[in-house]
């Protein structure tokens, strides 16, 4: 299989539902590719439900969705045992988070506790019930959704399970040329409907260990922890990176340089991915809040103060 044009062949499929967005179809795929997950923050209607299922057709994956709710329980999110009368014993019955392809759709509308059940699955690829360990299908990716607007009967990601996401990420609106051409799209018929696979599971599987072969010097490598480093002394800073984030940088350059066809990493890779990497893993101080700083800012400055590898 040639890796390159398999990619190619994957976001051109995806293209076909959503219009306009191929940065942020690349950077999915960066996440899907880097065996991490995407946490996409942005106002109802703009395409993030769709982008998960058409990335799931495309690879003819699972596909499943949570609606978080304030009632939703973990068990709703893991799966449960059951008793079985007829063979005297209990029985598992797996949870949505069994798929390939996983919505967690308004994640912030439910409890820390059932946000928390998602933590093991994220990072583990697996669910613990009753002292049992089941293994989630292979590719396991979790592409959660939250408002950023509606702050009424939400509960803010706490740290831990914001830092379980490899990247956060917008999708913003579309241009009015694009938004003519959605509507002239849905016509007829929604085209999630007649969206056919393009490549198969076993090949995610390559794409993804061909991520993991591509060369990073290190230079680059230091240029990631000088990057990380300085989020934990800036001032206006008070919590910063974890190495997590490091590694999360590492596995994010790999897999954009593979996109963009190269073998290689380059500084540029890592400009594109800090702000989506690090932007949700820092927490400014409330004086920095009050002066109008925000974590984009931010690190766009450290972008312009850490020297870049030549």
């Amino acid at each position: 299989m040639n890796t390159i044009e398999a990619i190619t062949k994957l976001i051109n499929n995806i293209e076909r539902v959503i219009v306009g967005k191929r940065d942020v179809i690349q950077l999915l795929l960066v996440g899907f590719f880097s065996k991490g997950h995407v946490l996409i923050e942005d106002v109802p209607g703009v395409g993030k439900t769709m982008l998960s299922r058409a990335l799931a057709q495309s690879i003819n994956g699972m596909f499943k969705r949570i609606q978080f709710t304030p009632d939703l329980l973990p068990s709703d999110v893991t799966g449960i045992s059951i008793y079985n009368q007829q063979t005297k014993d209990f029985e598992f019955k797996p949870g949505p988070v069994f798929t390939n392809i996983l919505l967690a759709d308004e994640i912030n509308r439910t409890t820390p506790r059932t946000q928390s059940g998602l933590l093991e699955s994220m990072q583990e690829f697996r669910v613990t019930v009753d002292g049992n360990i089941y293994e989630l299908p292979k590719p396991f990716f979790v592409m959660a959704t939250e408002n950023p607007i509606e702050f009424r009967g939400t509960y803010p990601l706490p740290e831990a399970q914001l830092d379980r996401f490899l990247m956060r990420i917008s999708v913003g609106y579309p241009t009015k040329s694009e938004e003519q051409d959605i509507v002239s799209r849905h016509m007829k018929e929604p085209p999630i409907n007649n969206l056919g696979p393009v490549i198969a599971i076993e090949d995610v599987f390559e794409i993804q260990a061909k991520a993991m072969e591509i060369l990073i010097k290190e230079e680059i490598v230091s240029y990631i922890i000088d990057l990380v480093d300085m989020t934990r002394v800036h001032p206006d800073i008070r919590l910063g990176a974890s190495p997590r984030a490091s590694l999360a940088l590492m596995q994010t350059a790999r897999s954009y340089a593979m996109i963009n066809g190269r073998d290689y990493v380059t500084p540029d890779d890592i400009k594109v991915l800090a702000h989506p990497v690090l932007g949700h893993r820092i927490m400014l101080h409330p004086r920095s809040q009050v002066k109008g700083e925000t974590p984009s800012r931010i690190i766009t400055n450290i972008l312009k103060t850490v020297s870049v590898p030549t």
